[in-house]
């Protein structure tokens, strides 16, 4: 807890046995009041990790995506009366000591959103990043911030803080199940005129840490590209995408979109109540 707004913490997982516990070892407890990590159909030994750490756990029946991944991780944190949720990847890729640094941005009402970049400073390339991933994330950064409007040192950082009413406004459920959600929640904060943050975070890359290969790093390239793109098309009046219109993404829709939610789940040792989740958004 930070004041007296309630931190969860959660971790879309993957393959994640052999660095998950050294993730969550590393997380002052005394300002996550909870810990959620969502499996989503791992080969290896994750979730009996998750089940011995005594963390929150979600265990998905098949293998939904990254983005699927999250849209549960966001609604069991919604579930658990979170004030501020914090998102880390389990691989121990990020530095989970900066949780009260990227939570207090939040927590303190100053910011609604905040990333942890791994540009600022020299965290990227010292901390082993392939070359052409950083001058790709660095292209599509001057791209986006072109586009967007803003001002972000990176977009593709998987270590982020939002406050509850940001996860209650955006309708998430419409983003991709893929890795360009990240993006497409991150253009929806700004069409919502959400204020973003930024801290500065090392990286490491090691071989436990999960990378997407370089093919389908070509493929997110593109879907940022489209996101971009359909940001401004949105403001310019010529196109509104599904993700950036709560009035197509949303009302019964997000209802049953919850419920399907539900029904991927094989296993939880959580008590959510499901009704603090909007079903009625307001349009754009």
């Amino acid at each position: 807890m930070i004041g007296n707004k309630n931190i969860c913490v959660v971790m879309p997982a993957y393959n994640a046995g052999k660095t998950l516990e050294q993730t969550v070892a590393a997380i002052d407890r005394t300002v996550a009041d909870e810990i959620i990590v969502v499996d989503d159909g791992s080969h290896d030994d994750t979730r009996e990790v998750a089940r011995r750490l005594g963390v929150g756990y979600v265990f998905h029946r098949t293998n939904h995506g990254y983005g699927g991944n999250q849209k549960t991780c966001y609604a069991f944190a919604l579930g658990t009366k979170a004030d501020v949720v914090v998102m880390v990847h389990p691989d121990y890729q990020y530095e989970p000591r900066l949780l009260p640094a990227l939570a207090g941005m939040v927590a303190s009402g100053v910011y609604d959103a905040a990333i942890a970049s791994r540009i600022l400073g020299r965290g990227a390339l010292k901390g082993g990043m392939p070359l052409y991933k950083y001058i790709s994330n660095r292209a599509l950064t001057l791209f986006q911030n072109l586009l967007l409007g803003l001002k972000l040192s990176e977009y593709h950082t998987g270590y982020r803080a939002f406050s509850r009413r940001v996860l209650e406004t955006l309708p998430l459920l419409a983003n991709s199940d893929d890795f360009v959600f990240d993006n497409q929640m991150l253009a929806q904060c700004r069409a919502w005129d959400f204020e973003i943050a930024e801290i500065s975070c090392p990286t490491k890359y090691f071989p436990e840490a999960s990378s997407i290969n370089f093919a389908r790093s070509v493929k997110y390239g593109f879907g940022v590209l489209r996101v971009s793109i359909g940001f401004r098309l949105l403001r310019m009046g010529l196109a509104r995408p599904e993700y950036l219109d709560r009035a197509r993404a949303g009302g019964g829709r997000l209802e049953a979109a919850m419920e399907l939610v539900r029904e991927r789940v094989l296993e939880t040792n959580l008590p959510v109540e499901w009704k603090s989740f909007p079903v009625q958004p307001e349009s754009l």
